[in-house]
């Protein structure tokens, strides 16, 4: 029995809506669990958004949204919960003051709410924890759709190893086939992976546009 998808369909959730749909059918192809995929909890680690927020918006509910103070504090109380130090402490204000390049005043300040944050703040604070940029600023819903692009880059890794490994080309078929050694002189399948990364659709289609004027600059010979 297919499992029941993530709707992700409320309102201002069109980029989420459309890598939920891609995840879940690179996860289909696959034979992915899509409870592995959308795992709640390690989709709230990697992306910052709380548990119970992620699983509204995969189901298209609406979750409201915090200010800006409010999801910075949030967000870096999740970074101080689960990234942790090796011997699996969390790192004290004085440590994220230093890393982050600031006073512990100011990093208490911060971390308490006494102080709203700038982009400045957010930026170091980020490169000190080894996240990504936007991850104490984005908005729940764009900042989960990041989390489940690189879901989906990950598949479409899988999908690109399996297939190479299951279905070879030739160096007959390379050699002989014009359409092939484009394919592979211009790394055009590694193109097309990478734009599947692209964030937007609207990056995609100029993407997609431009491959389809360089393919058809060639005809396959005549069989």
């Amino acid at each position: 029995m297919t499992e029941d998808l993530p709707v992700a369909d409320g309102a201002g959730t069109a980029p989420l809506r459309a890598v939920v749909a891609r995840v879940s059918a690179l996860a289909d192809r696959l034979g992915v669990p899509h409870a592995e995929v959308f795992d709640v909890q390690r989709l709230s680690v990697a992306s910052g958004v709380p548990d119970d927020v992620v699983k509204l918006l995969l189901s298209g509910q609406p979750a409201g949204e915090p200010d800006l103070q409010a999801r910075f504090l949030q967000r870096l109380d999740l970074l101080r919960r689960t990234r942790l130090k090796s011997n699996g402490r969390r790192y004290t204000q004085q440590q994220i003051a230093d890393g982050a390049g600031m006073s512990r005043q100011q990093a208490g300040a911060l971390i308490n709410g006494d102080r709203r944050p700038t982009m400045e703040h957010c930026d170091a604070i980020q490169r000190f924890f080894k996240v990504h940029a936007g991850f104490l600023t984005a908005e729940d819903p764009e900042a989960l759709a990041g989390a489940l692009q690189r879901t989906e880059q990950a598949l479409l890794q899988r999908l690109a190893d399996r297939d190479r490994a299951s279905s070879p080309a030739s160096a007959a078929t390379v050699e002989d086939d014009p359409l092939e050694r484009l394919l592979q002189d211009h790394g055009v399948r590694g193109i097309a992976w990478r734009a599947a990364q692209l964030p937007t659709d609207e990056h995609r289609d100029k993407v997609a546009e431009w491959l389809d004027m360089l393919l058809e600059s060639v005809k396959r010979p005549e069989s």
